[in-house]
Parts: structure tokens; C-alpha cells; sequence
């Protein structure tokens, strides 16, 4: 799955670079912020209209997809929770407008952009579980090329967009993208979908409610994460201006675009492993080989990135304040290092299906990021809250290193 994926994780970075490069030169900051914020809700929907079931259902599917009677309880369940959830989504989202409007872009200039999104909503959730049901099948292939086509669909009604300069167009086009992304994996997988998803036998009750309730627990963190981001803008903001915030969004785009790649290092080699682990010897000798073995090939990218921080900016960034952006990157870059050193550890929580750890951990961590950020914006501006990042990540990894070794010592102590 992962070689697959690589060539359309690269792609999209490609592309993605060239899409963000002209939002920069044409609209500058102020683009970046307004659209971060728009992503932000995206996200928030793509947790909340599916219930967070993606892994469930990529779980119960891979399980029993010759089983039509599980099947039938299974997306049963998901049909319950799936209408329960767009609905809601729909109805706040169209009758708040207003007030979501100004919570998010501090106008009411994009009430309509915010109405769009309500209708777009249904789709979000729907692909999402599609989704699932795909990764359930070990379709890897097939998936790889429908987001590559989806992808670059939804680039090229944002690039019409960006190069006759209308805004809203832009944000209308990345708004309906997830309609777009719904309808290719529907076309191309409508049989497959019919063959698992028994449509005709769904009913209205929820008999894997309490099994599917844990995956909804374990993406509650990512949810909050961009419920986080919203804020973090909001307060840079409030203490200084939508330039300002559109620098720390182009910052994070950065970032999130380099730190993709230790997703995959996560889902091809660290939870396999971790998963097969169960003495601490074993786990500390592990750690140590992953760090001495795969941390420093992305500390070496990581430090390139940091040399070549003035390139970067006039590649992707052109319309952005450079004097600004450049003092975020070293921060940034050691928040993130320690960030992968820290998930490195806590991705035994993960491995070992620990929820409840696992959401106090990452609890934590926001609550830490948000409470410096507030604090140190005031003094160090948009700089601030890349330090916040670093202190974030810092005070993070010495609570799991503590949680996951009262782990072993718990399990040592059972099995005496």
C-alpha cells in the first residue's frame, strides 16, 4: 500500500506547491488565512458527518466482507450514525451560517461559501465511509489512482479560479472537492460498493454501536486538532492581524507537507512492529533502532529544509513577508523533530488499542499548545506560537516516555 501511495503522496506535493504558490502571489497572507480556516472546517466535517468510522469500517470490512449478515449490521450502524450526524451538520451549518461566518473569517462576507459547505457535508461523510469500504477490500491500486483523479479535478477548477482572480471561486472550488472525490470513487467502485454494501437489508438500528463508538473516540483527537488550528488563527488574529495568521498557515502548510512522509513510516513499518511487541526490552531495543536507523534520515531532510528555508519561501511563498516567515522555520523544524521523536513512543497506545491513554495524551498536548500560544503570541508574535509548538512537543514526550513505561510496569507486575 505504501509504494503505492508514494508516487500519489509526491504528486499531490507537486501539485499542491504550484497551487500554493500562485494563492500566495495573488492573494497573499490574507488568502492563506481565509482558506486555512475553510480547510480547517473541511476537516472538522470529515470527523464529525462520518463519526470518525473510517478505521472501524476498514477494520469490520477486511474481517467479514463474506459475511452479509455482519456486513448488514455493520453499515447498519454506520447508515444510523452517518444520517444522525450530516443532518446535524447540515442544519448548523445552514441556519449558524451567519455566526459560523464570523466565527471563522470574522465577516459575514461568506455566509453563502458556509451554505455551500452545509449541502457538501453529506458528501464528506459518504466518501469518507466509502473510503473505508475500499481500504477494507485492499483496493490499494484502484484507490490510489481515484485520489490522483479526484486530486487533480479539484486543481484544476481552483487553478481557473486563482488565475482570473476570483476568491470566492477559490474557496467555493475547495469547498465542493469532497463532491468531487464522492462522486469518482462511486463511479469507478459502484459494484464493488453494492456487492459489500447491502442497501436494500440496511435498517434503522444501530447493533455495532458500542464497538464502533471506540473508533469514534480514537479520531475525536484529529477533529480537535482542527478545531485547534481555527483557534490558533483566531487568536494570532485577534492580537495582530489576518497577515500575520496567513504567515503561521503558510508555515503549517509546510510542515504538514514534510511530515506526511512519517505517516507512511508509521503505517508500513512502526505500528506492524509495535503490534508484536510485548516486553519492554523489546520495546526499548525497537525505539532505539528507529532512531539510530530511520530519525536521522528525517532530521537530515528536516535540516535540509532549514537550509534551504530562503529557496522555499521564493518557490512557494512569493506573495508572503519573508523577514516574517523565515524566523518560524527553526522552531517549526524542532518542534516537528521532537514530534516525531515523542509519537515514535506513543504510538505503542496506538499498537496496543490503549484509547483512553492515547486521547489524554493528545488532550494534553493541544491544551498545552493552545495555552502557550495565547501567552506568548502577546510577546514574541506570530513567532510565538511556533515556540509554543516546541515547548508543546517537549513537555508531550516526557508524559508518554512516563505513560508507556507505567505501561510495562503494569504488565510486568500482572503477570508476577
Amino acid at each position: 500500500m505504501t509504494s503505492l501511495n508514494a508516487p500519489v503522496i509526491l504528486t499531490r506535493l507537486g501539485i499542491s506547491i504550484f497551487i500554493q504558490r500562485f494563492i500566495s502571489a495573488y492573494f497573499g497572507e490574507v488568502g492563506f488565512h481565509l482558506i486555512g480556516q475553510l480547510r480547517s472546517l473541511v476537516q472538522i466535517l470529515t470527523s464529525v458527518t462520518s463519526m470518525g468510522l473510517f478505521n472501524g469500517i476498514v477494520k469490520y470490512v477486511a474481517q467479514d466482507k463474506e459475511d452479509l449478515e455482519q456486513l448488514r449490521k455493520l453499515f447498519s450502524t454506520t447508515f444510523v450514525f452517518f444520517t444522525t450526524a450530516s443532518l446535524l451538520c447540515f442544519l448548523i451549518l445552514f441556519f449558524g451560517a451567519g455566526t459560523i461566518s464570523n466565527y471563522l473569517f470574522q465577516s459575514q462576507e461568506y455566509v453563502l461559501l458556509i451554505r455551500v459547505v452545509s449541502f457538501v457535508a453529506p458528501f464528506i461523510g459518504m466518501y469518507r465511509i466509502f473510503n473505508g469500504v475500499v481500504n477494507g477490500l485492499s483496493k490499494y491500486k484502484q484507490f490510489a489512482s481515484i485520489e490522483l483523479i479526484s486530486y487533480l479535478l479539484g486543481t484544476i477548477a481552483t487553478a481557473y479560479f486563482i488565475f482570473v482572480k476570483n476568491f470566492e471561486g477559490v474557496l467555493i472550488s475547495i469547498a465542493i472537492v469532497p463532491v468531487i472525490q464522492f462522486g469518482v470513487l462511486f463511479f469507478i467502485f459502484f459494484k464493488e460498493l453494492r456487492r459489500v454494501i447491502p442497501f436494500k437489508k440496511l435498517s434503522w438500528s444501530a447493533p455495532m454501536a458500542k464497538p464502533l463508538l471506540a473508533f469514534s473516540l480514537m479520531s475525536f483527537s484529529s477533529m480537535l486538532v482542527s478545531v485547534l488550528e481555527i483557534e490558533i488563527r483566531n487568536i494570532i488574529e485577534n492580537a495582530m492581524s489576518q497577515k500575520m495568521s496567513g504567515i503561521w498557515t503558510a508555515m503549517i502548510f509546510l510542515s504538514k507537507n514534510y511530515m506526511s512522509f512519517s505517516v507512511m513510516l508509521f503505517s508500513m513499518y512502526v505500528l506492524p512492529k509495535y503490534a508484536t511487541i510485548n516486553g519492554r526490552k523489546d520495546f526499548k531495543k525497537e525505539v532505539l533502532n528507529i532512531y539510530k536507523t530511520l530519525l536521522p534520515i528525517f532530521g537530515f531532510g528536516m535540516m535540509l529544509v532549514y537550509l534551504l528555508r530562503h529557496i522555499i519561501m521564493d518557490l512557494v511563498f512569493p506573495g508572503h513577508d519573508k523577514e516574517a516567515l523565515e524566523p518560524l522555520f527553526k522552531w517549526q523544524l524542532l518542534g516537528d523533530f521532537v514530534k516525531l521523536m515523542a509519537s515514535i513512543v506513543a504510538y505503542q497506545f496506538i499498537a496496543k488499542k490503549l484509547v483512553k491513554t492515547f486521547i489524554f495524551t493528545e488532550i494534553v498536548s493541544m491544551v498545552l499548545f493552545f495555552v502557550f500560544s495565547y501567552y506568548l503570541v502577546g510577546d514574541y508574535g506570530v513567532e510565538g506560537v511556533t515556540v509554543a509548538h516546541l515547548l508543546r512537543y517537549l513537555i508531550y514526550f516526557v508524559i508518554v516516555i512516563f505513560l508507556v513505561w507505567r505501561y510495562f510496569n503494569k504488565q510486568k507486575s500482572a503477570l508476577n
